[in-house]
């Protein structure tokens, strides 16, 4: 008899701890999808006074199921009110540079939770027919956030298209711009991967890198290329400085986010005027991807798209080694406007 009780008694003890195992991990759970939506201690001059632009915990409960159903339409007037959510224009821009690391960076800018990123490039700047639908236009294509947030959108052609730093400039002269950068060589020879990719899915033929990059007519580099034009970095940031003081622009290493990211991520925040939020535990490296990896909370994680990291194709080293030479005193100059110096050879 007192045997079974003992029994009853043991079972009765493991359903309930069963029960608050089960709890515990649900509350766990609960705490770090919340935690990226925690209003943030507002920053003097940017998130206004304490109160004015706090969230309500239950609307943080809904924060991103809500956005992701406003993102896809199917959202009514009523739930955007509601929830006292709008579109805002962009109070920083990642301008470029194209194969620097634009969409990493912008993947890992949206770990901060008073980030909130446009998705897709919108090409409002650089695209004459996009720029004459007018700036509503371009707000509209903006994601739903709330207002102490910041919208942040990426479009890499920006960097080299002629009329942008008027156009932006016109929209808002203190916007903060960033361009993230990469050893000029390896950043071509990346930007041709991609066009050379693009080719070979279309069964298409395309030349060799060195006869793209190096004139055969005066064996010097072709300048003509765009991909060797792209990484004269100097050449397209004297054109925005006509426009904006070098203080609103921040260098991104794109080669060093690749192998240590938190160290670049907290200098944007800095930049940003953002409470540092982004750490260690956000990102993880993926040993099979070859990248690092971000982790919101407990239970959503996410990897760049599979796309990132092609393998270059083999190029001669003579032609790598002209490459260098001819990109060395624009290299120098570009460290004496930003201030900031790369180990490129």
């Amino acid at each position: 008899m007192l045997f079974k009780q003992q029994a009853l008694l043991r079972q009765k003890l493991f359903v309930l701890g069963s029960l608050a195992i089960g709890s515990l991990l649900y509350l766990v759970a609960r705490v770090g999808s919340l935690d990226r939506l925690q209003p943030l201690c507002p920053i003097d001059g940017r998130f206004g006074p304490r109160g004015q632009d706090e969230i309500q915990l239950r609307a943080l409960q809904f924060k991103r199921g809500l956005l992701h159903e406003f993102r896809k339409g199917n959202a009514t007037k009523e739930q955007i009110r509601l929830h006292n959510l709008v579109q805002q224009l962009p109070k920083a821009i990642i301008i470029g540079v194209r194969k620097g690391g634009t969409r990493a960076l912008l993947e890992m800018l949206n770990l901060h939770p008073a980030v909130v990123k446009a998705s897709q490039e919108i090409h409002f700047f650089d695209n004459d027919e996009n720029y004459a639908k007018g700036i509503e236009w371009y707000r509209k294509k903006m994601p739903f956030s709330y207002p102490h947030q910041i919208t942040i959108e990426k479009s890499p052609a920006y960097f080299i298209t002629e009329e942008v730093p008027e156009r932006i400039y016109k929209m808002n002269s203190s916007i903060k711009l960033l361009i993230i950068v990469r050893e000029p060589t390896t950043r071509a020879i990346s930007d041709y991967t991609q066009v050379l990719e693009g080719k070979e899915r279309k069964n298409k033929t395309y030349y060799k890198f060195e006869k793209l990059a190096i004139d055969p007519n005066t064996c010097e580099v072709n300048t003509k290329y765009k991909a060797v034009r792209t990484s004269i970095y100097t050449k397209h940031l004297e054109r925005w400085l006509k426009y904006f003081p070098v203080e609103q622009f921040h260098i991104v290493d794109g080669d060093r986010l690749i192998t240590e990211p938190l160290p670049e991520l907290q200098l944007v925040e800095k930049f940003l005027n953002l409470p540092p939020r982004i750490s260690q535990y956000n990102l993880y490296f993926n040993a099979t991807r070859g990248f690092y990896c971000l982790r919101f909370n407990i239970v959503f994680n996410k990897c760049l798209a599979g796309s990132k990291g092609r393998i270059h194709p083999e190029v001669d080293t003579s032609v790598i080694t002209k490459l260098r030479k001819f990109f060395h005193p624009f290299n120098q100059k570009f460290y004496q406007i930003t201030g900031r110096t790369f180990n490129w050879p």
